[in-house]
């Protein structure tokens, strides 16, 4: 069996934005040269995630929208954590979100379904963060 691990580092210039990182992944894929098997690709910090759904404008303005009424980001003080930092409603958001996804390779392509495509979604950002893609196989 083989193994590929790759980090892919990510500094987003706003507070939130998501990123479509599938040419990114599938570039990982190629790489790797594995043609069967499972690919892990998980966000390393604890503000950021990375998710699978549809590219569509309407669709990521409606998560901001969204994830903004669950876990609004002011003001700074309704939250226990914002004590030396600012960005409680961050780490709600990326638990919302989720960590990582595990996606099959086969035939040495991502198995995603016709709409779906991999995010990295930022929620604290102006800092560089890092993405870890590790995929196993044959």
């Amino acid at each position: 069996m083989k193994h590929y691990r790759k980090e892919l580092w990510f500094e987003v210039e706003q507070r939130r934005k998501l990123i479509n990182i599938t040419p990114q992944i599938e570039q990982c894929l190629q790489e790797s040269g594995i043609k069967e098997g499972m690919l892990l690709c998980n966000a390393m910090h604890i503000t950021a995630s990375v998710f699978i759904n549809d590219d569509e404008p309407g669709l990521h303005q409606d998560f901001e929208n969204w994830l903004e009424k669950l876990a609004p980001e002011k003001p700074y003080s309704q939250y226990n954590h914002n004590t030396f930092e600012d960005n409680a409603d961050a780490h709600l958001k990326r638990t919302i979100m989720g960590r990582e996804v595990v996606v099959a390779v086969t035939e040495g392509k991502l198995d995603l379904g016709p709409w779906e495509q991999i995010f990295y979604g930022e929620f604290d950002g102006m800092r560089k963060k890092r993405v870890l893609v590790k995929i196993i196989g044959d």
